[in-house]
């Protein structure tokens, strides 16, 4: 993702795919393997990830955090920072509502990058309406470390 102000642009996105037959740690390896392939291919200035958020499935939620360890650890490997947003931010920061539904978001991430359809699977469109949420982010709070020079 990059952005200049209010302006983004997704340079490339898409989704991680692992074998459900294949056991945890070869399906970490599959993650930790394609985003440091990602990471250099595109250098990035900042990995954003999204916090969790536990729901009903706790198994689910335990192997989520998982991988998600695999994306803070791929970005200090790679000497990144990380921006960390919540679903409530993401949802506020996209739709100005922070109970949006996935669909709202989408049709916003769809506007937003100016796509031509709503990114799919589903976690693909979550992961650019994360990237925009922390590029926001950012930039809000290097203007207000500015202004408090």
């Amino acid at each position: 993702m990059d952005s200049k102000g209010h302006e983004f642009l997704a340079v490339d996105y898409g989704c991680i795919v692992t074998k459900k037959q294949d056991s945890l740690p070869e399906r970490l390896l599959v993650i930790w393997t394609e985003l440091t392939r990602i990471i250099a291919k595109h250098s990035p200035d900042v990995v954003a990830v999204e916090e969790l958020f536990f729901a009903k499935n706790a198994k689910s939620a335990i192997h989520v955090g998982h991988g998600r360890g695999v994306c803070l650890l791929a970005a200090a490997a790679n000497g990144l920072p990380v921006e960390e947003v919540t679903p409530l931010q993401v949802k506020s920061s996209i739709v100005g509502y922070g109970v949006a539904t996935k669909e709202q978001v989408g049709t916003m991430i769809q506007r937003i990058l100016g796509l031509s359809k709503v990114p799919r699977p589903d976690d693909t469109c979550d992961a650019l309406a994360v990237a925009v949420t922390a590029c926001t982010k950012r930039s809000f709070n290097a203007r207000l470390a500015k202004e408090r020079k």
